[in-house]
């Protein structure tokens, strides 16, 4: 089983990109899938974590995930105000949205870390909510670079299935772009 954990702020998209992950896992052929936030009355700006499992039988697991495979990070300002990497498997990765290299960060000697620029991505498609930028759909674009259990394809499937028209094919596009854009650092 592949256990993900999403680290956002509220109104970031954290829940929807672990919605989504599981939509594409199940696409993809996966029998067990869950996600599911976790926050209390958080407003928007707060942090916010989500999570997904993915499986290829059923899941009766139903706790919040402790020990992740795979930690995405929307907004890197977290990193420095809490413990991203708690119960990381030894062999994770991270999937960081930022400007900065994998190599940068001094978790990257331990963890395999994958760094995207999805704020820039964003921008560059226009895809802005109240002129901020949306990171859930580019990055999850990034995660087939670290783990061959969900699809690009499958990914951007769901996207246009959510939203559809040109803001699906834009959304979609942008994931597409962020999985050739991602650099990957191995330990």
């Amino acid at each position: 089983m592949l256990e993900i954990r999403f680290h956002g702020r509220g109104g970031q998209g954290a829940v929807t990109a672990a919605n989504l992950l599981a939509a594409a896992a199940l696409k993809d052929g996966n029998k067990g899938v869950q996600s599911f936030p976790f926050f209390g009355g958080e407003r928007r700006g707060a942090p916010v974590r989500a999570f997904a499992r993915i499986s290829d039988s059923e899941i009766n697991l139903r706790s919040q995930v402790y020990h992740p495979d795979i930690v995405v990070v929307l907004d890197p300002h977290l990193i420095k105000s809490m413990d991203i990497t708690a119960g990381l498997k030894r062999d994770g990765a991270l999937v960081i949205n930022t400007t900065e290299k994998p190599g940068d960060f001094d978790f990257s000697k331990k963890f395999k870390v994958a760094t995207v620029d999805a704020a820039g991505i964003s921008i560059q498609h226009n895809l802005l909510v109240g002129g901020v930028p949306i990171i859930n759909t580019p990055i999850l674009g990034a995660i087939p670079r670290v783990s061959n259990t969900v699809s690009l394809e499958s990914i951007q499937d769901v996207i246009t299935e959510q939203w559809k028209g040109e803001s699906g094919e834009e959304n979609a596009q942008a994931a597409k772009e962020a999985y050739e854009l991602t650099e990957v650092n191995f330990p």
